[in-house]
């Protein structure tokens, strides 16, 4: 990988995706993105996000195994960005801070839709890629410990399951833009809200049922 070193070391050609110095491994990454975002996933490849940031062909394997391995990448930052936006939810209550979790779900999605789809989508294998599926495995953790705390007998993944489907089929249809013809003009942020206070709703009367007994 002599050639990959000494792509490393030398500056690219002009432009805004160029490579100067320092992380190659992240400008491969950013480059990735941009390219996922503009023109879609199938769009990303090793040539191609080399070529981006003015490097050799062969200078990507110095961090990425192959394509997959960098929409690994990709997705893995994803679900970490998710996760941060997810734990700096402040709600006076348990079953609100649930609501507003869901409601932080969607604006991930609706902000980063492309990468939102990658993260879910078929093109990868999150078992085959370990720090993938620790980046997604600590996210769902999140949801199942707000369950926790709003007071859902541990391990609440039926609970956290239920919820991440709840919002993830919303944010799916939202961007899809599948919800007007059903739902006309409502105000789509509004409908989150109602459809979270239906799930806290139903998970309150579950865990009063269950005291009962």
């Amino acid at each position: 990988m002599a050639e990959a070193g000494k792509a490393e070391r030398t500056t690219g050609r002009s432009g805004a995706g160029r490579y100067h110095h320092g992380n190659l491994k992240a400008a491969l990454r950013d480059a990735a993105e941009r390219i996922l975002i503009e023109r879609g996933v199938a769009e990303v490849g090793l040539r191609e996000v080399a070529r981006a940031v003015g490097v050799s062909h062969a200078a990507p394997y110095r961090h990425y195994e192959n394509r997959e391995a960098l929409l690994a990448d990709i997705a893995a930052g994803g679900f970490e960005r998710l996760r941060t936006r997810m734990a700096a939810v402040s709600a006076p209550s348990p079953q609100e801070r649930v609501a507003m979790i869901a409601t932080s779900y969607v604006g991930f999605a609706m902000d980063e839709p492309a990468i939102f789809r990658l993260m879910f989508g078929p093109e990868l294998a999150k078992p085959a890629h370990p720090q993938l599926k620790i980046a997604a495995d600590a996210t769902f953790a999140m949801v199942r410990e707000a369950m926790i705390d709003f007071g859902v007998p541990p391990p609440a993944t039926i609970e956290a399951i239920a919820s991440w489907a709840l919002v993830h089929g919303y944010a799916t249809l939202l961007l899809d833009d599948r919800l007007a013809e059903h739902a006309g003009d409502l105000d789509p942020a509004e409908m989150m809200r109602r459809a979270g206070e239906i799930f806290v709703a139903g998970v309150s009367a579950k865990i009063a049922e269950a005291g009962d007994k």
